[in-house]
């Protein structure tokens, strides 16, 4: 039997950007074998399309560089210009043009390319549109349009839910599905669904994200606690609070890097046997299966860590009203050779991305500040170490005394403690 949701009769439908609340969901979908064939081929077609972008542009840079107005270079700028579009593009590529692929697909690359380059433009660091290369990762993207539609739910779109095990997609028909969605699917309100993006990962598992939007809130907003927290984050544990709370880093890397390392050299084994024998790694099963091993591992680790910090986000979110953090900047950290691999293993941040849409999410409130003497600062007098005659702590100087008021400290309560003195002076501002 179907599942349906109640009809709601609006006058309009609104579009995604003018829905209050928007939420992410992540499923594990089950595709047949001609299914993933669809798959890997609205992948291959996406990633052509946004490389033919990349490739157009270069040329047109090029071209404009010429200074004489000649002709022919004048009319291949022009063919060029008139190409970036998806439609001429598939009439110039008839191989774009297959029934399996998805028109969205192409849009949808045409669009996260344009992106990119506003991206750029904004952060000069992100860099300029790259090249996609060829990997064992898919991806592509679709939307979910309501034709004909007075009002838009998880039933009635392009994209809908058949029943709590079955979702329908553009081209791919029924899937099957599982995860923590139930819970949305009860809703009574409108929900409408976005940008829908279908992946298959390293380790030849596939995944449907949906973007959701609604003018009612997905979660309950829990009771204000008034509760105020600073964390500082470092290498010795993962955090430590303001309460004088410390979390330790579970370090899920380094506890598996042995045994990733020992599955490498056998993968660099097999691949180096296969090329000596002129066997394309593609059809070489001994190199695959030991792939598939190495990116289980990888995966693993990923899972452990992402699973430990939304846990932990989501703790200190519900339980405090503010939480206050320093900024990061991890590039510059990952300079440091010695803390490089403790910096990359703890995924600060992830966490503070994590902490963010929570405390929009759950009504409560996160702010970053400036970790400037935050760790120098004696929280109790406000004497900087480094000045009158005085030598700054180093990474070594777990614990201190004050040399102004005696107040013996431990360096990193200290320090979440000077972080929320600022967030609160930043907040009063």
């Amino acid at each position: 039997m179907c599942y349906t949701i109640n009809r709601i009769e609006v006058t309009n439908l609104k579009s995604m950007a003018k829905l209050k609340y928007h939420y992410g969901l992540k499923l594990r979908i089950y595709p047949s074998d001609k299914q993933k064939q669809i798959i890997k081929i609205n992948s291959d077609a996406s990633r052509f399309v946004y490389n033919e972008r990349v490739a157009i542009d270069k040329e047109i840079y090029q071209l404009k560089l010429v200074k004489i107005p000649i002709d022919t270079v004048l009319d291949r700028i022009h063919q060029l210009t008139k190409r970036k579009n998806a439609r001429e593009m598939s009439n110039h590529y008839p191989f774009l043009n297959d029934d399996h692929i998805d028109s969205l697909t192409k849009a949808n690359a045409i669009q996260n390319y344009n992106r990119a380059w506003k991206m750029f433009r904004q952060v000069h660091k992100a860099g300029t549109p790259k090249f996609r290369k060829k990997s064992y990762i898919q991806k592509y993207q679709t939307n979910c349009q309501y034709p004909k539609q007075d009002h838009a739910c998880l039933t009635n779109g392009t994209v809908k839910f058949v029943d709590k095990k079955h979702v329908t997609l553009p081209k791919l028909g029924r899937l099957r599905v599982s995860g923590s969605h139930k819970r949305i699917l009860d809703r009574q309100t409108e929900t409408r669904i976005g940008t829908v993006t279908i992946s298959k990962d390293a380790t030849d598992r596939y995944f449907l994200s949906m973007q959701l939007a609604s003018d009612t809130p997905f979660v309950a907003v829990p009771e204000k606690t008034h509760e105020q927290i600073g964390i500082d984050l470092n290498t010795d544990n993962f955090l430590t609070d303001s309460h004088g709370i410390a979390v330790a880093n579970p370090k899920y890397y380094r506890t598996i890097k042995n045994k990733l390392a020992k599955a490498q050299r056998k993968l660099s084994r097999k691949q180096n046997r296969a090329k000596k024998e002129h066997r394309p790694l593609g059809q070489s099963k001994n190199y695959q299966k030991q792939r598939l091993l190495v990116a289980q591992i990888h995966k693993r680790v990923s899972e452990q860590r992402k699973n430990f910090l939304q846990k932990l986000s989501t703790t200190l979110i519900k339980n405090h009203d503010l939480v206050v953090a320093e900024e990061l900047r991890s590039k510059n950290l990952l300079k440091n050779h010695a803390l490089a691999l403790s910096i990359s293993d703890v995924g600060w941040r992830s966490f503070l991305g994590m902490l963010k849409y929570k405390a929009d999410m759950y009504g409560k409130t996160f702010i970053t500040v400036n970790p400037k003497n935050t760790t120098q600062t004696c929280n109790e007098c406000g004497f900087v170490m480094g000045t009158k005659g005085t030598d700054k702590l180093t990474l070594k100087d777990r614990e201190w005394t004050c040399p102004h008021c005696h107040k013996h400290h431990s360096r990193d309560w200290n320090a979440a403690k000077n972080i929320l003195d600022k967030g609160l002076a930043q907040l009063a501002n």
